[in-house]
């Protein structure tokens, strides 16, 4: 098998995986990251829910830097899905990249949290995006004990 090519196909369930080669995957995790980043950043510019509570709209303030982290931990998040799904099948890939990135970047652009908060979110959207894949992984192992 090819390093820079996921399309190892032992098994049946070739239309639910996303074999290809490795440029095709990322600009996938590339596509989806950006998309993500920049619905969030225009969606900064509305406040979500009342006063009393809710998201509030971007802070002043340049936004770059808050971006550039969100994208980061987007596309590390989107190329992990991603890898994972040229391997075996999971489902939704893309809009649980999306998802993530997007409450990220509207989060982080709406309260501009510090340094340890930004990170330690950076942490729970990595560990939710191993988690779909680990439960990916999981029911494909038991479909395979039962079949």
């Amino acid at each position: 098998m090819d390093f820079f090519s996921f399309d190892d196909t032992t098994d049946g369930d070739q239309e639910t995986r996303r074999p290809g080669p490795l440029w095709r995957h990322a600009l996938w995790a590339v596509a989806v990251t950006a998309c993500a980043v920049g619905l969030g950043w225009a969606a900064s510019a509305f406040r979500l829910g009342p006063p009393e509570y809710g998201i509030p709209s971007a802070a002043p303030g340049s936004p770059w830097a808050l971006l550039a982290a969100c994208g980061a931990a987007g596309l590390a998040a989107a190329a992990l899905l991603r890898a994972t799904a040229a391997r075996i099948p999971v489902y939704a890939p893309g809009r649980v990249g999306f998802v993530l990135t997007f409450l990220g970047t509207r989060l982080a652009l709406g309260f501009r949290p510090d340094a340890p908060v930004l990170a330690a979110g950076t942490a729970v959207a990595l560990a939710a995006a191993a988690a779909w894949c680990a439960f990916a992984a999981a029911t494909r192992r038991r479909a395979a004990r039962a079949a």
